[in-house]
């Protein structure tokens, strides 16, 4: 009798323990989901309107550049309405906005990109708002587009000086997970931002390139060697995560878009960057799942 007990005993001891043990684990699981799903996103977008996008210098039969960039901010919007879909209303507290620089003459085009700059936190959430970013995004950046196409007056992009001076105070924001999405062929090149400093540079274009001889097959060891690059800008920007969309490099080097990439990295990493991509200008089609994946993943 008392051993049959003490075997009753015993399996209760353990079943409650298994239990136990097993609430413990659905807990950790609910805290995981909930501290993903809270985090509250500051998105970025910085747009090179310079004549990459023009259709008489930089045609495109498969799909202009100008169309490819609407469909990478297609998929940006959605990301963030997936990632707003995912939280309680009460924990919304998420931004998406978008920039130029320099910004463009025209007052329309600059009109517009105020009414981008969307902040939704619980005090304005709602199904009707959050089913209306992408609609929204993708009419009124279609419309920046058209107008500065239209216009045909390319100022540049002054994407050096914006790092240098804008960046932190814009695109950084404490408590907030910071990215900023840069639509650019990977060129920079501003009248009022041009200087170098031994072989390091703030601009670059197809002809420096050539002039610094990095068009042959032993390029990554003269830029290694010789320290090309961009130079470095005296913010500590470790907080924001970047992803740079739509290198589009000339085609008279074949190896261009390695060079242009390692510009990029380099300075990206000398400014504290840790997270960030650099993909070139493929079909939105191709890139969707690849900007998705970026923004919503965890921080």
């Amino acid at each position: 009798m008392k051993n049959t007990l003490l075997k009753i005993s015993l399996s209760l001891l353990l079943i409650l323990f298994f239990s136990c043990k097993e609430d413990s684990k659905n807990e950790e699981k609910e805290t995981d989901v909930k501290s993903s799903v809270s985090e509250n996103y500051n998105i970025s977008i910085l747009v090179d309107l310079s004549d990459r996008i023009s259709l008489k210098k930089n045609p495109n039969p498969t799909m202009e550049f100008y169309q490819r960039d609407l469909g990478y901010i297609k998929s940006v919007s959605e990301a963030f309405t997936q990632h707003l879909k995912s939280k309680r209303m009460r924990q919304i507290d998420d931004k998406m906005q978008l920039f130029f620089n320099p910004e463009p003459e025209s007052p329309e085009i600059n009109s517009i990109a105020d009414q981008l700059k969307i902040s939704v936190d619980k005090n304005n959430a709602s199904k009707k708002l959050l089913n209306s970013i992408n609609e929204t995004y993708a009419a009124k950046t279609s419309k920046i587009y058209q107008s500065a196409i239209d216009d045909d007056k390319y100022i540049g992009s002054d994407i050096w000086n914006f790092f240098d001076s804008k960046a932190e105070d814009q695109c950084v924001e404490k408590g907030f997970r910071n990215i900023l999405v840069i639509l650019t062929d990977g060129y920079m090149y501003y009248d009022g931002t041009k200087f170098k400093n031994g072989n390091l540079s703030s601009y670059l274009t197809p002809q420096l390139i050539k002039q610094n001889g990095l068009n042959t097959n032993d390029w990554e060891k003269k830029f290694t060697t010789e320290n090309f690059g961009f130079v470095k800008t005296g913010t500590n920007l470790s907080n924001l995560e970047v992803l740079v969309l739509g290198i589009n490099p000339d085609k008279n080097n074949p190896y261009e878009e390695k060079v242009i990439k390692a510009y990029w990295a380099k300075w990206l990493k000398e400014i504290k960057i840790s997270h960030f991509e650099i993909k070139s200008a493929e079909l939105p089609s191709n890139m969707d799942k690849i900007i998705k994946d970026f923004i919503l993943e965890k921080a």
